[in-house]
């Protein structure tokens, strides 16, 4: 396994070492020399000194023998953007850092499902502490290949939850309109702009994420282009 890093900060630089230690190859992407120097001292990865959102860059880090690619700077449109051009370069998989939530929904209607929002998912975890519940009792729910995958309501997806292409093995379990939660029937009307969760086998995500982890225009190109 082989994933590529853009942003070399704290949370980079703790992933990184627990993957190395799983043996999975890592290389990261920065361009402040200085934290490049300052983490080769403890990290046994490859490193790329450069602008992780440019192409040449990314590039360089193998699109095409890179399992995932994380986006972590601490900037959230250059975490967007590199994104964005990880995705156009053949890149499998990209995870998303932001810290404001304003890009939240911006993000998913860009196919950028896979997100990271340090401070929010800090806070419930330390909410879930102060009521008894540890973070790692959620996890015991989703064995046995259960995973959730979230998406942004387009014009295709106009219709009833009944009439959503999903994969077998996969259902919706929760719509997000306008900051309140609804827990939806069959027979749940759509909206442009809602945000649906879904609770799928981890064998369905791949399908689900050709359908909704792109862009629209490149989802269209790519019918176009089966047809």
């Amino acid at each position: 396994m082989r994933v590529a890093f853009v942003g070399a900060g704290p949370i980079t630089a703790g992933a990184a070492n627990i993957l190395i230690r799983r043996r999975v190859d890592v290389v990261i992407i920065e361009k402040d020399k200085g934290r490049i120097d300052a983490l080769t001292e403890i990290l046994d990865c490859g490193f790329i000194h450069g602008d992780g959102s440019k192409p040449a860059m990314l590039r360089e880090a193998g699109p095409q023998h890179t399992d995932v690619l994380c986006c972590l700077t601490d900037n959230d449109q250059s975490n967007i953007l590199a994104s964005l051009v990880g995705r156009s370069l053949g890149f499998r998989r990209i995870i998303t850092q932001i810290e404001d939530t304003e890009f939240e929904h911006v993000c998913l209607e860009l196919g950028l499902t896979d997100l990271i929002i340090p401070h929010r998912q800090a806070a419930q975890a330390l909410a879930d502490l102060a009521f008894g519940t540890l973070p790692e009792d959620f996890a015991n729910f989703f064995k046995n290949g259960a995973r959730l995958f979230s998406f942004a309501v387009r014009e295709e997806d106009a219709g009833t939850v009944e009439d959503l292409p999903l994969p077998k093995h996969c259902m919706a379990i929760c719509i997000y309109r306008y900051d309140k939660m609804l827990l939806p029937t069959k027979a749940s009307q759509l909206e442009l702009g809602d945000e649906v969760v879904l609770l799928a086998h981890e064998d369905s995500m791949r399908e689900l994420r050709e359908r909704w982890a792109v862009a629209p225009a490149a989802a269209d190109s790519g019918e176009t282009a089966a047809s």
